[in-house]
């Protein structure tokens, strides 16, 4: 994947080699921001969804569905791959139910806005732990001034247990960078993650049947998971897909930087949570030390 702070999907990668037509310039920026606002409003959907399947339960009916519509669109092989094709893969299914399990956790005790703004750490750190850039340390304590701003009277406010899951999520993001851009060299297009994405799906099962049993089975809640799917996985990747196409990874990734102002907005519009002004600023300055990490990243890589 790139080595911004937010990465792109692992379809993603293959885009970015790929040639042909596809949207221009201005349709790609548009498509990018439609996959942000699909896939913040897709997390606020699924927190609405909890008190039917519980957070674990939303994450398996997510996992699943994307599983199977991109088992269908790919019809990836499974024959001639190596030991270590097979090692990346499981170890990127891991790290997918992990980071959506750990950030629905989240979304479930603390505001989205707040979770998406802590879970971003860690692909900054990342960022900023590549970029070997002196520049790079003053967007990390940016960052870091701006989660202090937001757990300024304590993390335990934040409820404590949500504030660590969104930040182990973030921790488990990085890995899914370093786990997606390998497993994007290893397999052809889309394959890996069609694939990554049944094994996350087969691990979540037991979870999501412990957590919310008979649940799983019934038509509207499938339905709503079907929904959380398509907004949160589906649309996203297949929006990205197309995007790449013509804009610049740096591009992308600059532009997913405003991934914590989305989903403050989709968690004020659809769920009703109000941030105060500290907070607001909290989450600005994330987002504005996200866009110089990218920038520095990609001054260093053209550099």
């Amino acid at each position: 994947m790139i080595s911004g702070p937010v990465p792109a999907s692992p379809e993603v990668l293959a885009a970015e080699t790929g040639a042909g037509g596809g949207p221009g310039r201005f349709g790609s920026v548009a498509l990018v921001i439609g996959g942000i606002v699909s896939l913040q409003f897709g997390a606020s959907v699924a927190v609405l969804l909890f008190p039917r399947a519980g957070a674990l339960g939303v994450v398996t009916l997510r996992l699943v569905a994307a599983a199977l519509v991109m088992l269908l669109v790919c019809r990836p092989r499974v024959r001639g791959y190596s030991r270590g094709d097979w090692a990346t893969v499981l170890a990127f299914g891991v790290a997918l139910v992990g980071m959506n399990s750990l950030f629905y956790q989240a979304i479930d005790r603390i505001p989205l806005g707040a979770a998406v703004t802590l879970e971003f750490l860690g692909p900054l750190i990342l960022s900023v732990a590549t970029s070997r850039r002196l520049l790079s340390l003053v967007w990390a304590a940016l960052a870091l001034g701006g989660v202090l701003l937001l757990g300024r009277e304590g993390f335990d406010s934040l409820n404590l247990a949500g504030a660590g899951c969104a930040l182990a999520a973030g921790g488990l993001w990085a890995a899914y960078i370093l786990l997606s851009a390998r497993t994007g060299q290893r397999f052809p297009q889309a394959d890996g993650l069609a694939l990554a994405l049944t094994v996350a799906a087969v691990l979540s099962l037991p979870l999501g049947i412990f957590s919310a049993g008979t649940a799983l089975l019934d038509p509207v809640t499938v339905g709503l998971g079907a929904a959380v799917a398509l907004l949160s996985s589906v649309m996203p990747y297949t929006l990205e897909l197309l995007a790449l196409r013509k804009l610049p990874a740096s591009g992308f990734a600059v532009m997913m930087s405003l991934e914590p102002a989305a989903a403050a907005t989709a968690g004020f519009l659809v769920l009703h949570q109000a941030l105060g002004w500290a907070e607001i600023l909290a989450i600005g300055l994330v987002v504005v030390a996200s866009v110089g990490a990218v920038r520095v990243a990609g001054a260093a890589s053209h550099g």
